[in-house]
């Protein structure tokens, strides 16, 4: 490998949303704010949040959904 071509690596402090701070080692020289981390991501601490479907769904179909089109006799 040449010397002196990588960037420094060093400790930094990264905080998240959730107030969770912790240490890692990164070529980012400042500290990093992060909006999730292992304690809230629901991928780890196996939490699902609850989410609307039912009003989403119709929402969408009272906007976008089958519209039934009055056909004038002749």
């Amino acid at each position: 490998m040449k010397n002196e071509i990588h960037p420094t690596y060093s400790e930094i402090q990264v905080n998240c949303s959730c107030g969770n701070t912790f240490t890692t080692r990164s070529t980012v020289a400042k500290p990093l704010h992060v909006e999730v981390c292992s304690v809230c991501h629901p991928f780890y601490t196996g939490k699902q949040k609850v989410m609307d479907t039912a009003g989403r769904i119709d929402k969408f179909n009272q906007r976008y959904g089958t519209k039934r089109t009055t056909q004038a006799s002749a």
